[in-house]
């Protein structure tokens, strides 16, 4: 029987969707959940002693999400275990700023960032940009965080403010997301994940980003795509805009995507053995692929990632030809689709 430990991180409800996955696999597998952000941490891994590690790296606030991965490091090393995501798809995940340094070394092609923790140089860059210049904070999920500066005035003002009293994603329900008379509702009639999730709005409002900036080059889009590869399983669709971004809009293109999308999203995460990847890109006017952001755990309004001739599906690739096989492989936010590919690994 596999031993499976479930490193939840400080949000109660996060690691739901892998107990769910467990749970399919009750047969096979036994699980433990453990605390990463409790003290006793590491002596509950020493007495489990798991085979996999199912990991939830947390994207709200800087505070946890350096615990985690510290922790996470820490037991990446000890026990050096296979675990989905991996330490080092988590390394680059709501890391913005270690994340634009990651792609340049990569050379992985992508918009033009800066990051400055000198204000001097964040202002000689305002005077001599163009504009409009795209403003991001470090942690911030779902568009959040991000901003379109159009006039070097708001640049200058931005700049103060993040080397003064610093800057902080936006906290609270999205109206433009939809469903919110429902969201309300399922929120009311559960009051402790209503308590949660205030708790949250209320720690991440407070999340201060201060004395370094981040800014992107602003790309022309109608829309960005959304690939995702867990395993050897490859989905996309297009991500369209709302207002002035497609990041957290929810709004979804699901026509079939062109056989070019898989090989670009393979050619840059295969020599990484990343396998649990959700890989954000703009298509420039020259049809070049340029990444917005890689984030090892992303979220899924809808229950599939794909539809290609209307039918829910993932493409493989078989003899070095990409095959469409139809089916749900997406359930559970690819939660089951994660554990399946490790449990493989581990078989082989």
């Amino acid at each position: 029987m596999i031993k499976a430990a479930i490193l939840k991180n400080e949000d109660p409800y996060d690691h739901e969707p892998w107990v769910i996955a467990c749970e399919e696999k009750k047969d096979s597998l036994t699980y433990k959940i453990i605390d990463l952000s409790a003290e006793d941490w590491f002596e509950k891994i020493e007495s489990y002693k798991p085979d996999i590690l199912l990991t939830k790296p947390t994207g709200k606030t800087s505070l946890f999400r350096e615990q985690y991965m510290e922790r996470f490091g820490i037991l990446n090393e000890k026990l050096q275990l296979p675990s989905i995501p991996s330490f080092k798809e988590a390394l680059i995940y709501e890391n913005k700023r270690y994340f634009s340094y990651w792609l340049k070394a990569n050379n992985i092609p992508h918009p033009k960032t800066w990051v400055f923790y000198s204000k001097k140089e964040a202002f000689e860059f305002a005077e001599k940009t163009k504009y409009p210049i795209v403003s991001k904070i470090n942690i911030g999920a779902s568009g959040n965080g991000v901003l379109i500066l159009k006039e070097k005035k708001h640049l200058i003002a931005y700049i103060e403010k993040a080397f003064s009293v610093g800057v902080s994603s936006f906290a609270g329900p999205k109206l433009s997301k939809g469903k919110i008379l429902k969201r309300i509702w399922d929120k009311v009639t559960n009051p402790q994940q209503l308590k949660n999730r205030l708790k949250s709005y209320r720690d991440i409002s407070n999340d201060k980003q201060i004395g370094f900036v981040i800014f992107q080059e602003y790309i022309e889009h109608n829309f960005e795509w959304r690939a995702v590869r867990i395993g050897d399983s490859f989905f996309a669709h297009k991500k369209l805009k709302l207002g002035e971004k497609a990041s957290g809009s929810l709004i979804k293109g699901y026509e079939n995507p062109p056989i070019k999308i898989f090989d670009f999203v393979e050619s840059i995460t295969s020599p990484f053995n990343f396998t649990s990847m959700a890989v954000d890109f703009f298509e420039s006017s020259k049809g070049e692929f340029l990444v917005n952001e890689m984030q090892c755990i992303f979220g899924q309004s809808d229950s599939y990632q794909m539809l290609v001739d209307g039918k829910m599906g993932r493409y493989r690739k078989i003899k070095n030809e990409w095959v469409f096989e139809e089916g749900d492989f997406a359930k559970n936010q690819c939660y089951d689709l994660r554990l399946d590919y490790l449990l493989k690994v581990l078989n082989r």
